[in-house]
This record gives C-alpha cells, structure tokens and sequence, in this order.
C-alpha cells in the first residue's frame, strides 16, 4: 500500500482545505521516498540527513507507521560503534558532485574506522540535534499493535541508548554534564550569529579547496557566505584528519547549544518512557533528564534577555546572541515556571514576533545580525515552529500554541511546503516541496498532542 493509499484510509480533517493540505503534504513525502528512506529535498539535499529523518517519521507516522519506523532504523543502521549517528548517509546511486561536502570528502570509513564507522554506507563524522529518540516514541504510539508485533522498541531501544550516551559521555566537553557541538552543522542551525564569534577563531579553508554545490540549487543572498563556508570546511577537515576522535581532535569551535540539550532531554524522557514499555529499568532515564534540566538552567538561562543562550567553551562565556535556539528549551517539561513565563514573554514580544507569520523568526528581529533571507540569520522554520508549538501545549499555554499551529499550516500550503520562509512578508525561501515541512503539517493536522510523562 503506498502513502498515498494509506491516507485515504484514515480520518480525514473536516475541513476541505485541511484535507486538500494532508494530501498535497502525503504527496511530498511520497515523491521523495527513495526506498528505505526519505530525501529532504530532490534537488537541494539528495541524501538521507538524520535529524530531518526524525522529523520525517514524525509525521509519516500518521501515514503509515511501518515506512516511519523504517525511516528511522534505515538511519540508526549506519550508527558508528562509539554511538554517534551520523548527521548524513550518503546514497551511492547518486553522482558524487551532487552535494559537497561529498562521500570523499568525509571518508568515513577510512577516516571514522577507530571510532567504529561502518564500512557502507559512507556517511558524514559529525552529528545533529538528538530528536530520534521522542520520535521513536511518537512513531510507536501511532500503531502500538503494529510496533509490538514487529519488535520495533526492541531494536531501536539499544541503538538510541548508546546514542545517548555517546553525546552524555564523548561530547561532555565542557565537563559540566551538557553536550556540547564541534560545528556549525551539528545544531542544524547552520550559520546562525550565534556562531559567529567562535568561527572567528577559525582560519578557513582556501577557495580552490572545495566547490559549494548548494549554489546551484539556492540564491547566493539565502545561503552561508564563501567565508563561512571556507570556515566550515576546515573544521570538518580538522575532525576528520584527528580520525573523529573528539578527544584527540583539536576542538577549535565547542559549544553548548539550548536546542541541542533541550531535544536531548526529551529524548531522555521518550527513552524512559520505551523502557516502561519493555519491561526494562526506566529510572537511570528520568534521573539524567532532571540533572540535564538543572544544569541547562545553570548554564545556559541569561534571566536579563529572557531566553536560553549558546555557551562557548573557549572562554567559558554565554554568547551574546538571541535566536530561536534560546527558546525551544519550552520543550522541557519541568522547567522552571518563572523561566517558562519569561520564555512565552520573550516569544510574543517585539524580537520574535514576526509581521508576516505566526512563525518564529530564527533571529531576533531587532538584532544587528538579522538578515530576513540568509538562511538561519532571520528566516523563519517550519521545524522550529512545530517545536515551540510542542513546548508551549507542554506547559498549557495552548492560545499560544494554537496560534502557531494555525500560521504553520496556512504558510506550509501557501508556500508550497516551503523550506522556510521570509518573516517580513511569508514568502518561500530556500527549496520547495520540502519533506519536514510536509511531515510536520501532516503532524499538526492529524495528531493530539501526546505528553511524556516522567
């Protein structure tokens, strides 16, 4: 039965534009199966990324619960021996010039071979935000029958465990117990200004040394500058030469994100949760998503701006950057209350309250780095929308929710099921017809919300 099939024998939306929106959203996701997996995009982004493949299932969910569940094994199948899932699975049917950096670029499995990366497919070395564990769980929730009867917790369980633990242990950088990221790609928040102070200290690659190929598929004014970009594969460079080794590897750029921690410690709780179901001990879980969340407050809540900020381990210091990483800690479910206040204040206010969407600009709007069309400079996401939404009916505050559950779904169709969108007038940006966008409208029309209780 294909996806298409599929939707026509669940409930539909009562509302013909609601269903006009679910198909045209189970077709993007149809058209960019490959197989075992999902595409971001057809021209963009040919290969399998990790954390949109969570995204991804999250949403195909309401679909067909099997082809979620294989969207994300067929991702944790490539998991290195040391627990990292990789941020890409390349696809060795498509032309190695597609994308860069390329297979053989990262040779991972000559470069990551100490740190136990697989000998095929070739992936990427560095990681992506943690949300596979909550969509596992998201994902078994939607058929539990069907997860039980083909043993889907059982296999994935261990697999996300030793996920964890990699990033609880290996990328505890700052040794304070958060996990920390070794480059720009890793928050899925590209060239964010948060990172503009520690790329700094970065001497970048030279022009001659790699050709972009997201220039051919995107306007240069949306995409990371040449400068950044040279930055960027360098410290990858440095990663791979030090065979991956986060200690042996020199570290020039080590920072501890709030999206990043904030997705780890729901993912704590969606793995505790799994562990109830299969009748193993779920306490360690819930023990390390308490200690994750007092120490995200400690080290990474600035009470003046009202939102969480990026730590860089360098000096030790919060950066002095407000994006929309600082307020998808509403994810945790036992933040503190008056954080959760200042959070929602900081959320409707002048910064991220954009004029054109309900989205949330991905950079405070009043900032000297907000660029309405660069990428993660200003732009508003689907993805970050569909979590702030899942942290704001997570403490109650479901007007505001509603809110951007309804913006979501008007500019995902109005976009084409755009990658992301310009704050100042919703226009499209970046690629159309992308799966994440399409995913998580799916998500929003057809879910209830499903609570992780401790």
């Amino acid at each position: 039965m294909n996806s298409l099939e599929g939707l026509l024998d669940r409930p539909a939306p009562a509302a013909p534009a609601d269903l006009t929106l679910r198909r045209g959203a189970a077709r993007v996701l149809t058209d960019n199966w490959t197989g075992s997996s999902t595409v971001p995009s057809r021209t963009l982004y040919p290969h399998q990324w990790s954390w949109d493949s969570a995204f991804i299932a999250i949403g195909r969910r309401h679909l067909s619960a099997r082809r979620a569940q294989q969207e994300l094994e067929s991702l944790l199948a490539t998991q290195w021996a040391d627990g990292r899932v990789p941020h890409i699975v390349f696809n060795p049917a498509v032309a190695a010039d597609a994308y860069f950096p390329s297979p053989d670029f990262w040779r991972s499995s000559e470069a990551g071979r100490a740190a136990g990366a697989p000998a095929a497919p070739e992936t990427s070395g560095i990681v992506q935000p943690p949300v596979h564990a909550l969509a596992a769980w998201l994902v078994h929730l939607a058929d539990p029958a069907e997860s039980r009867r083909r043993g889907f917790l059982a296999r994935v369980h261990p697999r996300l465990a030793a996920w964890h633990d990699y990033l609880l242990t290996r990328r505890d950088l700052g040794g304070r117990g958060l996990a920390a990221i070794v480059h720009p790609w890793e928050p899925g928040m590209d060239n964010s200004p948060c990172w503009d102070r520690a790329l700094a200290r970065v001497e970048p690659a030279t022009p001659d040394t790699f050709r972009r190929a997201d220039l051919a598929h995107g306007q240069p004014a949306d995409r990371p500058t040449d400068l950044d970009y040279g930055r960027y594969v360098r410290l990858a460079a440095d990663y791979r030469e030090a065979g991956y080794d986060d200690r042996a590897a020199p570290h020039h750029f080590a920072l501890e994100d709030p999206t990043f921690n904030a997705l780890l410690i729901t993912s704590e709780l969606a793995l505790a949760a799994m562990s109830r179901e299969l009748g193993l001990p779920h306490e360690r879980y819930i023990e390390r998503a308490d200690r994750l969340t007092r120490t995200l407050v400690e080290r990474l809540w600035d009470e003046e701006a009202g939102l969480f900020r990026v730590r860089d381990l360098h000096d030790d210091t919060l950066v002095d950057e407000d994006s929309v990483s600082g307020l998808i800690p509403l994810l945790v479910p036992h933040l503190p209350k008056d954080v959760v206040r200042r959070l929602s204040a900081t959320l409707l206010g002048p910064r991220f309250r954009a004029p054109a969407t309900e989205l949330v600009p991905s950079y405070d709007l009043t900032g000297h780095a907000f660029d309405k069309h660069r990428y993660w400079r200003g732009p508003a996401w689907f993805n970050t929308a569909w979590l702030i939404h899942r942290g704001l009916r997570t403490h109650g505050l479901h007007q505001e929710a509603e809110r951007i559950r309804a913006g979501f779904l008007d500019q995902a169709g109005r976009s084409g099921f755009a990658e992301y969108i310009d704050p100042d007038t919703g226009e499209g940006r970046g690629a159309r017809l992308f799966s994440w966008t399409a995913a998580l409208a799916l998500d929003l029309l057809c879910a209830d919300h499903e609570e992780l209780r401790p």
